[in-house]
């Protein structure tokens, strides 16, 4: 884990903002590039807020395709660098599934 400067992230009535210069080389981007990825939504992020023994801190993970980077935020506005990660797929061939029955499905529930 390594500090993270306050500035750099803030939670306020429920909005979180993050610099772009510290978020973009997390996620394997330049600060435009994630900009442009924000704009046409495939950067997703996470906020989780802690309960009992964590309570007052808040968990946030902002994920772009396979890459994910999580921030833990202190009661004290202290930021700390929790992890950061790719997710991969298994390289084992999946096991072939029957297909799904998808009838039941409305538009909006198809993704």
């Amino acid at each position: 884990m390594s500090p993270v400067p306050a500035s750099a992230i803030t939670i306020a009535d429920g909005e979180i903002t993050i610099d772009a210069e510290l978020l973009a080389p997390k996620l394997g981007l330049s600060a435009e590039a994630l900009k442009a990825e924000m704009r046409k939504g495939n950067v997703h992020s996470v906020a989780e807020t802690g309960i009992n023994e964590d309570a007052g801190r808040t968990r946030v993970t902002f994920r772009y395709r396979t890459r994910a980077w999580t921030v833990m935020v202190d009661p004290d506005g202290t930021l700390v660098d929790r992890l950061s990660f790719m997710l991969v797929e298994s390289i084992a061939p999946a096991a072939k599934a029957p297909p799904a029955n998808t009838d039941h499905l409305s538009q909006s529930d198809e993704h």
